[in-house]
């Protein structure tokens, strides 16, 4: 597998939206790269933020679209503001495996609070809020695989 350049995969991101596609792949020998606009999968992924996904693979792509089954049985999610994840890696509540978790839901945030770290080719990004409010909820599990544009907590 090659390693992904962040900075790259965020360019053919936007290149992606800025030209309307709904799907973009890039291949290196056998290795591929492929970047599919939320609503290009099928009717269910309207309930998505129109954010691209991303599959790395030496097989075919994965639609990452949900069915119409499971979001009939997925619980309704309420209202307030979604923190996302700008990055594709892995999602971390704590700065590291014996210390407290950044934040708790039902806790007061403000902008610029260290809310969790998403680590991204070996290197620890601290995500930081840009809003202020209650934490409601935290919507992934620590050491879950977050793509760009997955919702990460939502703040009321």
């Amino acid at each position: 597998m090659f390693e992904i350049d962040v900075a790259k995969v965020r360019e053919l991101m936007q290149a992606l939206r800025d030209h309307g596609l709904q799907e973009l792949e890039v291949r290196r020998g056998s290795d591929r790269i492929t970047l599919r606009a939320a609503g290009s999968g099928g009717t269910a992924a309207s309930a998505y933020a129109a954010a691209p996904s991303l599959t790395t693979s030496s097989n075919a792509p994965v639609d990452p679209s949900p069915s119409a089954a499971a979001l009939e049985t997925s619980p309704k999610v309420e209202e307030g503001t979604f923190i996302t994840s700008p990055f594709v890696g892995t999602f971390y509540r704590s700065p590291g495996p014996d210390a407290s978790a950044f934040i708790e839901v039902g806790q007061r945030i403000e902008v610029g609070k260290v809310l969790c770290i998403v680590e991204a080719m070996k290197l620890m990004n601290e995500i930081e809020s840009e809003i202020s409010g209650t934490l409601a909820e935290i919507l992934v599990e620590n050491g879950q695989a977050v793509e760009y544009g997955d919702r990460l907590f939502r703040v009321v």
